[in-house]
């Protein structure tokens, strides 16, 4: 056979003239359902006369047409299935963290904190309480001794409530052990639909009180985003710190704690260069936490902050590297739906001088 640039002839063409055309041997792009598209060669009679006419060029031209806009569609596929996975994985994300809101101990669950103050805090429903729990729950659930760092919890004069659980066994008196600025190891104490436990603030000693059925959950109204968009998906320059240092975070009640800064994220946004600071919550580090506003705080997302979380650096924390932020899974803090959390405010080189519109808006208007 002989090839052209476009076209393959048969060797077996009738002469006209000098050339030879019988037989074109074309390409054509059979759809498939699914990537890679493959190019197949399909063979069909033509009768033409042996010279390059107007024709002929204009099946050439087609043709070249056609082969570009295949080798665009086949090279573009990948970076297709990679935005449609994209948007798939943030739809299951927004519907994920809106289902967490929701569960009978997420945030819109939360209806009080009350503070301990030292010596003896009664708990329960009746109004001769020092703490107060919701409507519903037992008259004396018990009683909180606060001496230095130590809470106890004994019963109160008919003894616990029946169906008073400590971490699912039958409630005893005991030392409630609390984490400092951490609640994840501390005891829950649940009867019915409630669920409280001692958490620590710095010096201070709060009573954090959720339940079930509260007002929040019932009256959810969904969760308010910003369109997706690509142009805030970038690729950070991880820069570790070494040794890592240690930040002091304040919180919207006034308190302050400590957490490890192992290194800074650099990236670049509408051609100017910016940094932020994450921390790490837990040892080893599973993921880098964000706490960052923007010149939307305030207007269309929550004033104080809203959070970003990430997983780790290419190459490790200690090592340079890149790292992914999604600003698109910019997130409001516990405090933007419930005056009953405790949030850490961003550090100053957190709070960045240009708008971020994308991820979660305000929850309350």
């Amino acid at each position: 056979m002989h090839r052209g640039s476009s076209f393959i002839f048969d060797q077996d063409c009738i002469p006209f003239g000098r050339e030879h055309c019988d037989r074109l041997v074309a390409p054509k792009l059979i759809a498939s359902a699914r990537p890679p598209y493959v190019p197949l060669l399909t063979r069909y009679s033509k009768s033409c006369l042996c010279h390059y006419t107007f024709a002929m060029r204009r099946y050439r031209f087609s043709s070249a047409i056609a082969l570009s806009l295949i080798y665009l569609a086949v090279s573009a596929t990948p970076a297709l299935a990679q935005q449609v996975a994209g948007q798939q994985d943030l739809a299951a994300w927004r519907a994920q963290h809106a289902a967490d809101l929701q569960k009978p101990d997420g945030w819109l669950s939360l209806v009080g904190l009350e503070w301990l103050l030292p010596g003896d805090n009664t708990v329960g429903s009746a109004i001769d309480n020092t703490i107060h729990l919701p409507a519903g729950g037992p008259a004396h659930a018990g009683v909180l001794h606060l001496e230095g760092t130590a809470v106890t919890l004994t019963p109160p004069a008919g003894g616990f409530p029946q169906g008073l659980l400590i971490d699912g066994k039958p409630a005893q008196s005991q030392e409630l052990r609390t984490g400092a600025d951490t609640d994840k190891g501390n005891p829950r104490i649940t009867i019915g639909t409630l669920n409280f436990y001692v958490v620590r603030r710095a010096d201070r000693f709060a009573l954090r009180i959720k339940d079930a059925k509260s007002a929040a959950i019932a009256e959810f109204h969904g969760l308010k985003w910003y369109p997706a968009d690509a142009a805030f998906r970038l690729k950070a320059q991880w820069v570790p710190y070494t040794p890592p240092k240690s930040i002091t975070l304040a919180t919207l009640i006034g308190t302050s704690y400590d957490r490890p800064v192992p290194g800074a994220a650099e990236f670049t946004l509408r051609g100017k260069a910016y940094k932020l600071e994450p921390v790490v919550e837990d040892t080893p580090a599973v993921k880098l936490f964000f706490i960052l506003r923007d010149t939307t705080s305030g207007s269309t997302t929550y004033a104080a902050c809203r959070f970003l979380y990430t997983g780790l650096p290419s190459n490790g924390l200690d090592r340079p590297g890149e790292l992914e932020l999604d600003f698109n899974h910019l997130e409001n803090p516990p405090c933007a739906y419930t005056p009953y959390a405790t949030c850490p405010l961003p550090p100053p080189g957190n709070r960045l001088p240009i708008p971020l519109p994308v991820g979660e808006q305000r929850y309350h208007e």
